[in-house]
């Protein structure tokens, strides 16, 4: 088992694993992280190697499958920390499943039967997001899936839904409903504040609610954050304008530690 209920758990890196000199400042930061509060802090380094849902043909869609493995694998190997990566096809699991020690389900994928049961066979955690057209009461069929696949840890994200064109709300309720599905659950603060296709053939974002979402989530009793992170954002080849800048996650994950102190 990753997840430690003395512990809050964090899952944070950049939205694509890009390269190799992004991955690793991002894990340096981590280091940081860890080494100020090991003992309130559960950290599992995130990174995608596909970044399918793109607005358009035209974006970048990350390193693909096999270098983005070897960028995970180094993370762990390097730093220390466990690793999660998502997943978009049931023939995925095994390989990145031989790298990675938790699995995520995207937001769009998870009613997706086949790739839950592929999931939740391999043996490893899995991490799954709440799709943005789901209620919160509609994760625990999601999670009955893993469930009866198998699953052996079981995560559950919100990363907002969606609430007409281009935007995302949080409802705060979402936390103690799907709690009683008997899983920690988690904000992905930054998705959260996503405007899916506002961008101009790509999404953008209001990364200034970052803060306020991440500390009223755990006020409401979430149990982890995901939050994407990156040395310089506007350069980041997705979700730049949602991903909180590196040099503010520290300042950040201190503020959120206080809100997690105070509830508990």
């Amino acid at each position: 088992m990753i997840y430690d209920p003395a512990k809050l758990l964090l899952l944070a890196g950049p939205c694509s694993l890009e390269s190799e000199t992004v991955c690793r400042a991002v894990a340096e930061q981590l280091v940081t992280l860890r080494e100020a509060h090991g003992d309130e802090l559960t950290i599992v380094f995130k990174g995608s190697f596909d970044k399918a849902n793109r607005t358009s043909i035209a974006g970048d869609r990350g390193t693909g499958l096999e270098a983005g493995l070897e960028l995970l694998a180094l993370v762990k190997r390097d730093y220390g920390f466990p690793v999660v990566t998502d997943i978009h096809h049931a023939q995925q699991c095994e390989p990145v499943a031989a790298v990675c020690d938790v699995l995520q389900i995207p937001a769009f994928l998870c009613r997706q039967t086949d790739l839950l049961l592929a999931a939740a066979a391999t043996g490893r955690t899995v991490n799954v997001k709440k799709g943005q057209f789901l209620s919160p009461a509609d994760m625990e069929h999601v999670v009955g899936k893993l469930s009866q696949g198998g699953a052996t840890e079981i995560w559950q994200t919100e990363r907002g839904t969606t609430f007409g064109y281009q935007n995302l709300v949080v409802d705060m309720r979402t936390f103690p409903i799907m709690a009683e599905n008997g899983y920690p659950t988690i904000l992905d603060a930054t998705h959260s504040v996503q405007l899916p296709g506002a961008g101009g053939g790509k999404s953008s974002g209001q990364r200034e609610f970052v803060p306020p979402l991440a500390k009223a989530a755990l006020a409401a009793g979430a149990n982890g954050l995901f939050i994407e992170t990156h040395p310089d954002p506007a350069r980041a080849i997705s979700d730049g304008p949602n991903m909180v800048p590196l040099d503010e996650l520290s300042a950040l994950i201190d503020a959120c530690l206080r809100v997690w102190r105070a509830v508990r």
